[in-house]
């Protein structure tokens, strides 16, 4: 069931949205030049790794130029990188993911390789026992702010909890938090 609503949901959302998909390519783009979108290795279901889309937000080779991770002034961000990811607009192509079957609309956000390492093997067994999505439970709660910490603490809460119920939720709250606050 999960599935079958992850793909009409996701097919509907890029046909839809296509107009906003074009209009960010073109922007990126204009700004940075090609390419707009990245594939990122990421840590799926089971633990499997999978290529993530997202747009490019930061400058081109910003994976050798900084850690994994971003902060809130991070020099690598592009201008329209900072508008994109504010609106999490930069997260639409994982829709692609979506279709593909590596991610779910609804889970834990997958993390790249080298954060495999910050879990005990219980906990990341646990974690990746249901497919990673573009939204979850602590995107909501927390956005991008919150540790390390609170957010494993979160993502387990959503396997254990997980249902069609908390995944409408998730979504419905996901929309009122696009407001732009708290990402980076």
């Amino acid at each position: 069931m999960k599935r079958l609503l992850d793909l009409v949901l996701a097919s509907l959302a890029l046909l839809g949205l296509s107009p906003l998909l074009l209009l960010s390519a073109l922007a990126i783009a204009a700004e940075s030049g090609w390419p707009v979108l990245l594939r990122q290795t990421r840590l799926g279901l089971g633990g499997r790794e999978f290529g993530m889309f997202k747009f490019r937000s930061m400058v081109k080779n910003a994976d050798s130029i900084g850690p994994y991770f971003t902060a809130s002034n991070d020099p690598r961000i592009t201008r329209v990188g900072r508008f994109i990811r504010r609106t999490s607009i930069d997260e639409l192509p994982q829709l692609f993911n979506v279709v593909l079957g590596d991610m779910s609309l609804v889970g834990p956000r997958p993390d790249v390789p080298v954060q495999r390492g910050l879990y005990t093997d219980a906990d990341w067994s646990q974690r990746c026992s249901v497919r990673p999505g573009i939204t979850g439970l602590a995107q909501v709660v927390i956005r991008s702010g919150g540790s390390e910490g609170q957010r494993l603490a979160l993502d387990l809460q959503y396997t254990r909890e997980a249902s069609p119920w908390l995944d409408l939720k998730i979504l419905w709250w996901t929309l009122g938090r696009l407001s732009g606050k708290g990402s980076n």
